[in-house]
Formats: C-alpha cells, sequence, structure tokens
C-alpha cells in the first residue's frame, strides 16, 4: 500500500513562494510578486484628491518654515 502525501493549500503556497525565492533571488522574486498586484481604486484620482491642498506657495511657505536639525 502506497502512502499519499496530501499537503494542504497553505503548504502548497509556502513551498511555491520559497521555491520562487531560491529561484530567482529577493529581488527577482519581488518584481515577480509585483507583476500580479494591481492594485485598487483609481490612482490619479485619488492623487488629485489628496494633492489638492498642496500648491506651489504653500510648499515653498513650509519649506522656509522649516528648521534643520
Amino acid at each position: 500500500m502506497s502512502v499519499i502525501d496530501y499537503k494542504t493549500e497553505q503548504e502548497i503556497y509556502k513551498t511555491g513562494i520559497d521555491m520562487l525565492y531560491q529561484g530567482l533571488g529577493a529581488s527577482g522574486f519581488i518584481r515577480f510578486i509585483q507583476q500580479f498586484n494591481q492594485g485598487h481604486g483609481n490612482y490619479a484620482e485619488d492623487r488629485q484628491q489628496w494633492q489638492q491642498p498642496y500648491s506651489v506657495d504653500a510648499i515653498l511657505l513650509e519649506m522656509k518654515n522649516e528648521t534643520l536639525p
């Protein structure tokens, strides 16, 4: 009788991640994983919203008020 080595989804995932890391190295692994993360939302619209309060004058004024350590 043969024994079947059944792996859980988590074990298969971890083995795959480990193999990718070993085969590609750290930077290659990161670049590979980044291909599958498309993010969410609309970056252009979000950027416009959070940058709205900024102006060149406001940024220059803030820079003038900064003190160096």
